[in-house]
């Protein structure tokens, strides 16, 4: 007993000089990061680089985190947040960060799912976007050069000014930064008609890992095919986009039509799996399952039938006749308006909103917490009524999108570009749970119904490997939620988002990133930070 009551006060002794080591080495790498970015970032620190101990540091970090899960007290919070001018403030904070061991997480827009672009468990910086965001629209040669920290609603913006004819196939929410949007693949309303947004890219500038900037020319095409579809924050920070225009026409009509359970829901959505990826590629029909309460309290599940398509109402009616004349769609259910209206219409602006609104770069949204799934054979309606009654279970908000593939999507090979979700595809699978409760319990509550709501479709979704999309990111799906331990580990979720391009993706981290500088919970891995041989001819490497 004496011995073990003598050893108390030394071990006491021994965690708290660890810890004042510990403290002391935070605090010399702070001051070291600091000191050499302001040897080499030749302008006064105070407008582009902030720390805890500023005014500004709270209010830059919430900006544009549009997740309030990864806001909280207890949440780990950057050392430093960067929000860059121009690209050698990009490079400064690269070379700063590698000097002095520290993790960098880059921020465009914040819709991030899992917080992966500004929350980390080790130390590091946040390069945050947000006043990187040019636009510069070339109708002459139908491009676009867009800086990363632009939203979706700025582009869009900046677009129309120049032209309404003309558009880039990109995503349906206006607050969305364009730099994970593109990186992950982006889809939106004209998908079927002209592909992702990651399939229309000309040109892109890159930070690599040694502070190198980058273009299509000089990243070579391994790291340019890489980046669009395979999460850019894996292979640096990409800075800006040269996106292709697309032309739509002068007028496009749009619908919505809401069905209940009365009305025959579950045998129209049904249906619609047939219907919606083979019909003409100029029609985007979704459908939108949800639940609302009432005002009594009720709940009663709808399916809404929302869509776009690139022409007139008198074009539109024929091929609904034709093609899904179930849904009953007469004249007096479309509206008819601009391209650029209709990017608002699908964000639920009222009719008639200022274009102003897309400049708004943040949402004003509670708690979530989203999932993905790809849908291969139409899910049978017993299938379907399961998950209409889950729908209704006791949480605040739940929806559940189906939206169509086919069209141009079914044109691309699966290799093109990381992202593999091509021919065969009938739909995807967008789960969505929300609340507005603070709190664990709550978050468990509305975590726990989506991954039951998840488990509960897995017969009828695609399968070995079940995929996802990266840009829906899930850290459910690994094995470890702190991050992949080998390589065997990271292939279980890198399957799933990239399939067999998951491979290549990992060959070229390896030759550009070798030490893993950029990484996150679910990263690309470089096989050489695991001790393993970057090797080819490896049955594992496929031919490309």
């Amino acid at each position: 007993m004496a011995t073990s009551s003598s050893s108390s006060p030394l071990l006491f002794l021994i965690a708290f000089l660890l810890f004042k080591v510990s403290r002391a080495e935070s605090h010399s790498v702070h001051e070291n990061f600091l000191q050499c970015f302001i040897s080499q970032s030749f302008i006064p620190i105070s407008q582009v680089l902030y720390t805890p101990s500023n005014s500004s540091y709270s209010s830059i970090l919430k900006s544009t985190a549009q997740n309030p899960r990864f806001l909280t007290p207890t949440t780990p919070k950057p050392q430093h947040i960067v929000t860059p001018l121009t690209e050698s403030h990009v490079q400064v904070v690269v070379s700063c960060s590698r000097k002095y061991g520290l993790q960098i997480r880059t921020r465009s827009g914040g819709h991030d799912y899992e917080g992966l672009s500004y929350v980390s468990n080790v130390p590091f910086v946040l390069v945050d976007l947000v006043d990187f965001r040019s636009v510069s629209v070339n109708v002459e040669d139908n491009s676009v050069w867009v800086q990363s920290g632009a939203t979706l609603g700025e582009v869009y913006y900046r677009i129309v000014e120049k032209s309404r004819t003309f558009a880039i196939p990109a995503g349906l929410c206006p607050t969305v930064g364009v730099g994970g949007h593109i990186s992950g693949g982006g889809y939106g309303t004209i998908m079927r008609k002209y592909g992702l947004a990651a399939d229309n890219v000309i040109d892109a500038q890159i930070v690599d890992a040694n502070g190198r900037f980058l273009n299509k020319a000089s990243m070579g095409e391994d790291l340019f095919w890489a980046i669009r579809g395979g999460g850019g924050a894996s292979f640096g920070i990409i800075l800006s986009w040269k996106i292709k225009l697309v032309p739509v026409p002068p007028i496009v009509t749009v619908f919505r039509l809401n069905k209940t359970l009365e009305e025959g829901a579950i045998k129209l959505l049904h249906r619609w799996q047939f219907v919606a990826p083979k019909i003409h590629e100029d029609l985007f029909l979704r459908v939108v399952l949800d639940a609302p309460r009432s005002q009594s309290g009720e709940r009663k599940a709808t399916a809404l039938f929302d869509s776009l398509f690139l022409g007139s109402a008198e074009e539109l009616l024929p091929l609904m006749e034709e093609g899904f004349p179930e849904l009953g769609l007469e004249l007096k259910d479309c509206i008819q308006m601009s391209w650029i209206e209709s990017t608002l219409y699908f964000y639920w602006f009222p009719l008639g909103e200022s274009l102003d609104v897309l400049l708004k770069r943040t949402r004003n949204e509670g708690f979530f917490k989203g999932k993905s799934d790809y849908v291969k054979k139409p899910i049978p309606e017993i299938g379907l009524e399961g998950l209409w009654k889950r729908l209704l279970d006791d949480i605040d908000a739940a929806q559940v999108i189906f939206t169509p593939y086919g069209g141009r999507m079914s044109k691309v090979s699966e290799s093109e570009l990381p992202f593999p979700h091509r021919e065969g595809t009938l739909n995807m699978i967008h789960y969505l749970a929300a609340w507005d409760e603070q709190g664990i319990a709550a978050s468990n509550k509305h975590i726990s119904w989506i991954r039951r709501l998840y488990s509960y479709m897995a017969p009828y979704v695609s399968q070995f490997p079940r995929v996802a999309y990266v840009n829906y990111r899930d850290l459910d799906l690994g094995i470890n939620q702190n991050g992949p331990t080998s390589y065997e580990e990271a292939k279980v979720w890198g399957h799933k988002y990239f399939k067999r391009n998951f491979e290549r993706l990992v060959h070229v981290k390896t030759k550009v990133d070798p030490t893993n500088f950029f990484r996150n919970e679910q990263s690309i891995p470089a096989l050489i930070s695991w001790g393993k041989k970057m090797n080819t001819t490896d049955e594992e490497m496929p031919s490309w």
